[in-house]
């Protein structure tokens, strides 16, 4: 796309087929915004693992991740069908973007179940996304229908959302209905491009969106790296080096090159243009995917910095962390892709051997230590990369 800004131009549909989209300069800026609002989230799970609250810091956790993913998803698609580049386009955008940088900052307050300030940065962003949809059924009148199901879907939920953080603040919805309208409305979030695209399918880019998620996994394993540096300056600073800290450090690094090269065997882009119907369970399942990165960062931090002091986790606790996390990642791996390819290149039987091992492995860790647990579970991984590209040769002979 060219960096020349365009002062107005009509907001039409794009192309399907157009030949080599790729993610613009302001689509890269968007996702760098959301770096800030990821290491948030991680660093509070993490926090929480350390202290020994794993369950209610994951739990904390999965609701924070959803509305940053879900706010990510919702401009990536957008953007893939409507993107025009010019001025109203761009600043509508950077709204959604300033909505991203007020959500980050409320992220550590919700340690307290205080959203206040996640619900007003949600609420700028869905502002901007409203006003984006709303334009888009304005000027394309052959998907007006679509766009203005989409603004009216939004909106409902938004002032669902609104009614939800005000109930909770002040009480009203109790421990046990809190969590319960919570899912109640995350289905309905969900259940929003369902709806609106029943009238008329918008015309995201199959290979643009799947650059899209390959960008925005890659800023997930570097968080990954970003937390587990965080941990190793911290051994650093106590003059904690010890084989137990390079063991780790080592086999987290081979842990992720390994999830970054089974992540991008497979074809999304291929498989998304060849069978648009399965694109929604491929997006949603990345959900889980992209949350099972985010926690194995959080998890390699706590790893690292256990080696130099004496956590309230136990180790069973902090290898289950890890192992959990890279085990999720997996079978979501190979689920995601099984709407959009005939045969998905990381094998069902590969997948679930390897998952199974990294799911039993922390079970040694009381014996073991928490750093041989995680060698093993990068070992395995790189066992699977291996075998898998192995059977591809073989497929696919050169």
């Amino acid at each position: 796309m060219s960096t020349r800004i365009r002062i107005r131009v009509r907001m039409s549909a794009r192309p399907i087929d157009e030949p080599h989209r790729a993610a613009s300069q302001l689509e890269l800026l968007f996702d760098l915004v959301f770096v800030v609002a990821v290491a948030a989230a991680t660093a509070q799970l993490a926090h929480r693992m350390a202290d020994g609250h794993a369950l209610t810091g994951v739990a904390g956790f999965l609701q924070v991740f959803f509305a940053i993913w879900w706010a990510w998803m919702n401009f990536t698609w957008f953007a893939s069908s409507y993107d025009t580049d010019d001025v109203a386009y761009r600043l509508l955008t950077m709204v959604q973007m300033a909505g991203v940088l007020v959500l980050a900052a409320g992220v550590p307050a919700t340690a307290v179940a205080d959203y206040r300030a996640v619900g007003v940065g949600y609420l700028v962003m869905r502002i901007g996304l409203v006003a984006q949809w709303l334009r888009a059924g304005v000027e394309d009148p052959a998907r007006r229908r679509t766009a203005f199901r989409y603004a009216t879907g939004i909106t409902v939920l938004q002032v669902g959302w609104l009614g939800w953080l005000v109930l909770s603040e002040t009480e009203v919805l109790s421990p046990v209905t809190r969590p319960l309208c919570f899912l109640a409305l995350v289905a309905g979030e969900l259940g929003v491009p369902r709806w609106a695209e029943r009238i008329r399918a918008t015309t995201w880019h199959p290979h643009h969106i799947a650059e899209r998620y390959g960008l925005f996994t890659i800023i997930l394993l570097g968080e990954s790296v970003l937390a587990a540096i965080t941990g190793v300056r911290g051994a650093l600073a106590a003059a904690e080096v010890s084989a137990s800290f390079i063991t780790i450090a080592v086999s987290g690094l081979v842990l992720l090159f390994a999830l970054w090269w089974l992540y991008f065997l497979e074809p999304a882009g291929d498989g998304l243009r060849d069978r648009r119907a399965g694109s929604y369970l491929w997006g949603y399942g990345h959900y889980g995917i992209f949350a099972a990165l985010a926690a194995l960062g959080a998890s390699l931090e706590v790893a690292v910095e256990d080696t130099g002091h004496h956590l309230p986790a136990s180790p069973l606790v902090i290898s289950y962390a890890v192992g959990a996390s890279v085990g999720v990642f997996l079978q979501l791996l190979w689920l995601a892709h099984v709407p959009i390819v005939a045969r998905t290149v990381l094998r069902p039987g590969a997948a679930l051997g390897c998952a199974t091992v990294v799911f039993l492995l922390p079970l040694a860790a009381p014996w073991t230590g928490v750093a041989v647990v995680v060698a093993g579970i990068a070992a395995a991984c790189a066992l699977l990369v291996a075998f898998t590209i192995s059977l591809e040769r073989k497929g696919n002979p050169s």
